[in-house]
């Protein structure tokens, strides 16, 4: 995943729920919506959350240094997982708190006519940030679903953009359904349940996000390059078995390791210019890997 695009996403995203926070914040004043209320509280939390992807970002393009000889690509998960514990905290928790306050304390929904058109508004305004969070998934999803590239994707800057979006859209429409609810009934006990309803469902998106940058942080593997990569070695004539591969992510880039019994009747120089070769053509193959260690073994 290209930074450029990953930084397309995150600025539309943040743009988008800065308008979005200020336009909920002064509708929620205005109406006394609890609903309202946890959802401007959301957008000022994923407002942050965008400035906290973008440094992320930014830091894990660092040049690698002798302290740090693979560079600094993971900080972008560190900074991942950051957004989502925010994402858990102040956006789900704090909401479930303000819903159930207002549960147990009776108040007046006003203006609540005005309130849906607000959130009219904010669904058009989410609804641009999460098309262009998607066209930038777009070109590294190919034929995979969106539940599969959510599982195996790199990218946790973009993972948690879309998550937040898509979490975003799905909280408007409850807001919107309980405060219809609100004005149908007069009782505001369901704006309240809006705001709680809102909260569990950041509170899920947190956890199947932060679920996932944990494995990244761990050092998770590409499964992809690494079948690609035993393939290739197979199809070739001095390989006579692939013993093991380990293809990890390290942010944006792929760290190779090869263990491969060569023929027996190689020179060393024939080996090192065919395991040259090999690596050339792996990474021609394969740009995110930026690591190949090839060892030449009879077992594993």
């Amino acid at each position: 995943m290209s930074h450029s695009n990953s930084a397309s996403a995150i600025i539309y995203a943040f743009a988008a729920n800065l308008g979005i926070a200020l336009i909920k914040t002064g509708a929620a004043i205005w109406t006394g919506s609890g609903s309202l209320l946890a959802e401007a509280i959301h957008s000022f939390a994923d407002c942050g959350n965008q400035v906290l992807l973008f440094i992320g970002m930014k830091r894990s393009a660092r040049a690698a240094t002798q302290h740090h000889p693979m560079g600094y690509g993971r900080e972008a998960y560190i900074w991942s997982m950051m957004v989502a514990i925010t994402l858990f905290s102040v956006g789900g928790l704090f909401s479930i708190h303000e819903g159930w306050l207002r549960f147990h304390e009776s108040h007046t929904v006003e203006n609540a006519g005005m309130a849906l058109a607000i959130l009219a508004i904010a669904v058009v305004l989410e609804g641009f940030s999460l098309r262009a969070a998607l066209g930038a998934m777009a070109n590294e999803r190919g034929e995979r679903s969106m539940w599969q590239w959510f599982k195996e994707t790199q990218s946790s800057e973009l993972m948690v953009v879309i998550g937040e979006d898509l979490a975003a859209l799905i909280g408007l429409v409850i807001a919107a359904a309980m405060l219809g609810l609100t004005m149908l009934t007069g009782n505001s006990m369901y704006d309240a349940v809006g705001s709680m309803l809102i909260g569990a469902l950041l509170v899920v998106v947190a956890v199947l996000v932060g679920r996932e940058v944990h494995s990244l942080l761990l050092g998770e593997a590409d499964a992809g390059i690494r079948d690609a990569v035993r393939g290739y070695l197979e199809k070739q004539g001095c390989v006579n078995r692939v013993l093991n591969i380990w293809a990890i992510s390290h942010g944006s880039q792929v760290m190779l390791a090869i263990k491969a019994e060569l023929l027996a009747d190689l020179s060393v120089g024939e080996a090192v210019e065919l395991i040259n070769g090999m690596e050339k053509q792996i990474k021609i193959d394969h740009p995110r890997i930026n690591w190949v260690f090839f060892e030449i073994d009879n077992s594993d």
